[in-house]
């Protein structure tokens, strides 16, 4: 059965893994890519700090009457 595969499936292979290792260079550039301009330069790489919504600080906060 696999040897009576013509040159079309044979393209139509290549065809597909050239798409995967183009999609696959794109993902690469925009995650490692510096994405963040400052007039200084493209900014330092650091940690993302995270807060939950109940964190005191993380914002305005509204008081509920009810």
């Amino acid at each position: 059965m696999a040897g009576e595969a013509g040159s079309g499936a044979l393209r139509e292979l290549i065809l597909v893994v050239a798409v995967a290792l183009a999609g696959l260079l794109l993902a690469m550039v925009a995650a490692f890519a510096p994405w963040q301009a400052t007039p200084a330069g493209n900014a330092p790489a650091g940690l993302v700090e995270l807060r939950s919504p109940g964190d005191p600080g993380s914002g305005p906060t509204v008081a509920h009457v009810g």
